[in-house]
């Protein structure tokens, strides 16, 4: 059966702009948690800078506790911050749909659950266990 030449421009066609949809589409999902993510450190970096320590013992320490739940809790956003700015780097080189370990596509469902995952789920399993 001989498929006219037309229709494989056309399908063709349909798939880039379906990619070009799909890297948009998490494109804006990642600069929407990066500045959700900048906000939270702010607020973080606001809530430890507080002024002055309360005199009473007790309320020190509950300072402190706080501000090492809150210190870990920035910490965490930074480094999820630094892994979208990674994976905005690699939709502008188009290799965001791409394993970095064995170039495979990564499905879009799992970049939904993880954005600015790197790794194929099957890469993804080798590296865990």
């Amino acid at each position: 059966m001989n498929i006219p030449s037309s229709i494989y421009i056309k399908v063709y066609k349909l798939t880039g702009n379906q990619s070009m949809k799909n890297t948009e589409h998490f494109k804006n999902k990642l600069l929407t948690l990066k500045d959700e993510l900048t906000q939270r450190i702010n607020a973080i970096d606001k809530d430890i800078k507080h002024e002055g320590m309360s005199s009473n013992w007790t309320e020190q320490a509950t300072e402190r506790e706080n501000d090492e739940v809150l210190e870990s809790l920035g910490k965490t956003s930074e480094e999820e911050l630094i892994m979208i700015n990674h994976a905005l780097k690699r939709i502008d080189s188009d290799d965001y749909f791409s394993c970095s370990l064995c170039g495979e596509e990564i499905p879009s469902s799992r970049l939904e659950l993880l954005p600015f995952t790197i790794h194929c789920v099957s890469c993804a399993e080798k590296i865990n266990d």
